[in-house]
């Protein structure tokens, strides 16, 4: 695969691969393949990431009784994420993002726990709606004669609306606000899955739809302000709910929102290029940030609470500097690979018309990442107090693939920079504003090594301003009323004559002394005579 992209970057050429299907009047229905310099790249992050994880999770899971099929699901899910990745069509495309919400389903509720079942169901209903609007939007690619992204033009009389709707539903799959509520809660899933799904697979799927978007259509104005408010806001939320938590993996997906944040806010001021970019890096770096994680929890027996883990820098010292090296990714370290992008990204915002609204909510987030690392940073790596751990795995299996990540999150930046020079951005900023990145970072740093706990009354930060419990609770009540409505799997004949009369009840028991036929029969039977004999006496 990186044969591939670095040929498809010298060449800057695109093969359309279209296969017709059917064709109904003047409509043909194809099924079509990209290949370009955007798809072949991700396509090589992708591969690479998963199959660091596949190798950390045959140790990860290997005293589980169904890791086969684990595996298996594990492996359908990297397929339909390169499926979506490589669409031209809204058929292929619909292939690939129905697969990633039915595997990511799978993988969510594999504990089988009440925890996880509300994850998991959590998580599918909010992408249900996402899903519906790809599913509407097959109307106005009807109305265009057309099923391909190459089609979305101006001359289109559907052309902002069928943008717009694409875009809402790439916001649901990639968890921005409203829809926020779900990241945090998969993370009940297995850790290897955490560490595709905040990675390069499921999140970064809405977000690669608007790239493809973007690079066929510019963004209309209305569209791209509503990119920024809810690329800002997740950004915030993200940030500010993780300085109060205290389980490792949540902290680890609130800091995958504020960083989704980020690059929604890139395609909001028409930088698809940058926000691709900054992908990229966030891949790499966030892939090893969960292995450092995951295996951190294997030597502690799953305790999650970075309260407990004081020890892990002195016996762990190589897993200690891989969650160190992903940490500092995470701020933008420079000349770390997220320090070519994130920063190039705060940078454009000062020299773009971005409303005051956004660029101060942007710099409290940036100010709020620089805290929650330093603090993490603090209770794992740092902090001599901690329990001391219970056991101690190591190996090929968990030190190779952060190895190979992390030489990704060092130098990866700087690498896909020469691939692609489209990447470089210039900029021309007054000292205040540059250093003011600079100083927010390091001012978070030193109040998040300064917090020594978390507050009492902190609930509603860290839930997302009760976004997570009004969710969770619709959730709830909803699966509450489709377990009421099981009354409608025994026919609407037996509630109707249950309620309104005692005719059931007799026909029950005429039925269960088997001397009659079955009671649904007779009754069935009856009314059917009746409307029979109403309709044709009364001319109906």
């Amino acid at each position: 695969m990186l044969a591939f992209s670095y040929l498809f970057f010298s060449l800057s050429e695109t093969i359309v691969l279209e296969v017709d299907l059917f064709s109904v009047s003047t409509v043909n229905f194809s099924f079509s393949l990209i290949l370009d310099k955007i798809s072949v790249s991700f396509g090589m992050v992708v591969t690479l990431i998963s199959g660091s994880v596949f190798i950390f999770a045959h140790k990860y899971m290997e005293e589980d009784p169904f890791s086969g099929r684990f595996i298996w699901v594990l492996l359908s899910f990297v397929i339909s994420m390169n499926l979506l990745i490589f669409s031209g069509s809204i058929f292929f495309l619909l292939l690939g993002w129905d697969g990633l919400g039915i595997t990511s389903f799978a993988l969510i509720i594999y504990y089988e726990s009440k925890e996880s079942q509300m994850a998991g169901f959590q998580t599918l209903m909010i992408n249900r709606l996402g899903d519906v609007i790809i599913v509407l939007s097959m109307f106005l690619f009807l109305s265009q004669g057309q099923f391909t992204f190459f089609s979305i033009s101006d001359s289109m009389f559907y052309g902002s609306s069928l943008v717009l709707m694409l875009c809402v539903a790439a916001l649901t799959k990639s968890a921005q606000f409203p829809f926020s509520s779900w990241l945090p809660a998969a993370m009940a899933a297995p850790t290897p899955v955490s560490a595709l799904v905040h990675s390069s697979t499921l999140v970064t799927a809405g977000i690669f739809v608007i790239i493809r978007l973007s690079y066929s259509l510019p963004l209309d104005e209305s569209i791209c302000s509503m990119l920024l408010l809810c690329g800002s806001v997740t950004c915030l939320l993200g940030g500010w709910a993780a300085t109060f938590e205290n389980d490792i993996k949540k902290i680890i997906a609130l800091s995958t929102l504020s960083q989704l944040g980020v690059m929604v806010f890139s395609l909001g001021m028409n930088f698809p290029s940058l926000g691709l970019f900054h992908l990229y890096t966030h891949a790499l770096f966030k892939a090893l940030l969960f292995l450092a994680a995951g295996h951190i929890l294997m030597v502690t027996f799953g305790s999650q609470d970075i309260r407990s883990m004081g020890g892990v820098g002195v016996m762990m010292p190589m897993t200690c500097v891989m969650f160190n090296i992903s940490s500092l990714c995470l701020v933008g370290f420079p000349f770390m690979s997220a320090f070519y992008s994130k920063h190039m990204i705060l940078e454009k915002m000062f020299m773009n018309p971005v409303n005051c609204v956004s660029v101060f909510i942007m710099m409290m987030a940036t100010f709020l990442t620089a805290k929650y690392v330093s603090r993490t940073l603090k209770a794992v790596s740092w902090d001599k107090t901690g329990v001391s751990l219970l056991s101690s795995y190591s190996g090929v299996y968990t030190f190779l693939p952060m190895l190979i990540l992390s030489l990704g999150a060092v130098m990866g930046g700087k690498f896909i920079l020469s691939l692609d020079i489209g990447n470089l951005e210039l900029g021309f900023l007054p000292n205040f504003q540059s250093n003011l990145i600079n100083v927010l970072t390091l001012v978070g740093v030193f109040l998040g090594l300064a917090q020594s706990g978390v507050s009492k009354n902190s609930f509603s930060l860290s839930t997302l301003f009760f976004l997570t419990p009004l969710v969770y609770g619709s959730v709830k009540g909803f699966s509450v009323l489709m377990s009421k409505m099981k009354l409608l799997d025994q026919g609407w004949i037996e509630p109707y004559f249950m309620i309104k009369g005692k005719l059931y009840w007799m026909g029950s028991r005429m039925s269960m002394a088997g001397n009659w036929p079955d009671s649904r029969i007779l009754l069935s039977s009856f009314i059917i005579i009746f409307c029979g004999l109403n309709g044709t006496l009364f001319g109906y």
